[in-house]
């Protein structure tokens, strides 16, 4: 069982038009589909924005759909020159760049009590999708926080920290959650923005596309498994 998680509808729409023996179900407020892609069996939901409610999906897949595996799709926000609009970020790590304990001593994204800052992927699953990507990508680390960022600065100041390539707002919140219950997790982000404001890099503008693009990486990849 794969569970596939998508903080929009468009980022998971199109992975649900591909399953068969679909059946639906509400739990803690998101929508869960359950069926298959080819012979795989699957399970996907829209979680909504931002961590906790990444959290809450994830372990919600594991505990109570058996996920083997959990994939996050969707649209990121670059951070380096090394990849442009409707590029494709896989992630190698996660972390949380709104993490702070460094008052007491800590590193910046230290996750207190298992002292973690960054969540690695899976890299047999990782490895999986990259064969799967028709175009630009990149592997590297993902910063999550619950914060759109849309500042220079901010952007800079991330990337330097933790060497990470782009930001979302889920990701590191589902590999933490995985991390806790050892089960292998997989980012793939095709980027919507420059995470910078900048109008000619618009996040509104494509989002969809962007989104389109990533869950059709997945989609393949099952297909593939």
């Amino acid at each position: 069982m794969i569970g596939i998680i998508g903080a929009m509808d468009i980022e998971i729409e199109r992975i649900n038009a591909e399953m068969t023996e679909k059946r639906e179900e509400t739990v803690s407020g998101a929508l869960y589909t359950i069926g298959k892609i080819g012979s795989t069996e699957v399970v996907t939901a829209i979680c909504g924005i931002g961590k906790v409610f990444a959290a809450i999906c994830a372990q919600t897949m594991i505990i109570k759909y058996g996920a083997d595996a959990i994939i996050n799709t969707g649209v990121a926000g670059t951070l380096t020159d090394k990849i442009g609009i409707m590029g494709i970020v896989v992630a190698s790590g996660l972390v949380q760049h709104d993490m702070d304990t460094t008052y007491f001593g800590d590193p910046k994204g230290m996750i207190s009590g298992i002292n973690v800052v960054e969540f690695k992927a899976d890299e047999v699953l990782s490895e999986k999708v990259c064969k799967n990507i028709d175009g630009d990508y990149i592997r590297g680390i993902i910063a999550s926080g619950d914060v759109f960022i849309a500042d220079e600065e901010k952007k800079k100041e991330i990337a330097q920290i933790f060497n990470a390539v782009a930001c979302e707002m889920e990701g590191g919140a589902i590999a933490h959650v995985c991390h806790v219950n050892n089960t292998p997790v997989c980012v793939v982000r095709s980027i919507s923005d420059g995470a910078n404001g900048d109008k000619e890099m618009s996040y509104e503008e494509f989002r969809e596309e962007a989104a389109a693009k990533s869950a059709q990486i997945i989609i393949n990849t099952i297909r593939n498994l």
